[in-house]
């Protein structure tokens, strides 16, 4: 899972497992896809930030020093076919104000079911909720330096931890390429609630394990050593839920 506030909760790959017919149809109409995915999840932050406000409205008893805000929301199956189903909505809606084709209609008007659907599964399963999240980390920065390592090309990630141990989703990777050396890896912006950070390199994106044995301290560099880790724990997408918050029907007298 990831929080909703690490970025894109759904891709290209997600809208054409649900449509098999979207890009050539995207194509054919002109439609940009990937700024469609933006607005849905948009419009479906707004909503979740409503959701929030119904949960104060009625008096649900948080645990937390602080009420969830929408930096606390975990992805969930619900709440990503949400954003998948009101994006191929949009792009059916477009589709069909440019040829007025029943068949973008009929899509359009399917897809429109099928994302109440999912958002009435959110509100009945619950939004999930993160206690301590961590924002996603940054790309960290490589430097060479002195060292045996063998030449070639390195990708590198990392990925904070919270003090209850849970990782944070990891940061868009960087290459380094060696050459009678090795490299250093400097996180950068560490988040104010946490405790340190794994470190994962790899000879390709999908090859990248992790390479420290403890926790790395917070302001300490890692330094890749000669032997490079090639099995353990891969890179994470980010936390789990800590609960679920079903979402009440407030209604309100007036």
């Amino acid at each position: 899972m990831a929080l909703f506030a690490d970025g894109k909760i759904s891709g290209l790959d997600d809208l054409a497992a649900q449509d098999s017919q979207l890009l050539d149809t995207a194509s054919e109409e002109g439609i940009n896809v990937t700024q469609k995915l933006a607005l849905a999840q948009g419009e479906i932050g707004i909503e979740l930030v409503s959701m929030l406000e119904s949960l104060q409205l009625a008096n649900w008893p948080f645990s937390l020093a602080l009420e969830p805000s929408i930096a606390s929301i975990v992805v969930t199956p619900a709440l990503q076919l949400w954003h998948a189903y009101r994006t191929l909505e949009m792009v059916y809606g477009d589709a069909y104000s440019n040829q007025l084709n029943d068949r973008y209609a009929a899509k359009r008007d399917q897809f429109h079911q099928f994302a109440g659907w999912a958002r009435e599964k959110l509100v009945q399963t619950g939004l999930g909720i993160c206690t301590n999240p961590i924002a996603r980390a940054e790309t960290p920065l490589l430097m060479a330096t002195p060292g045996t390592l063998p030449d070639g090309t390195y990708y590198v990630t990392m990925a904070w931890l919270n003090q209850a141990g849970e990782e944070g989703a990891s940061g868009v990777p960087d290459a380094i390429t060696t050459s009678n050396s090795t490299f250093k890896v400097q996180p950068v912006a560490p988040p104010s609630n946490v405790t340190g950070w794994n470190v994962y390199v790899g000879q390709a994106p999908e090859t990248m394990v992790i390479q420290n044995d403890g926790l790395i301290a917070v302001s300490q560099l890692w330094q890749q050593p000669p032997a490079l880790r090639t099995t353990g724990q891969a890179p994470g997408t980010g936390q789990a839920a800590n609960y679920l918050k079903p979402i009440p029907r407030v209604l309100q007298r007036g």
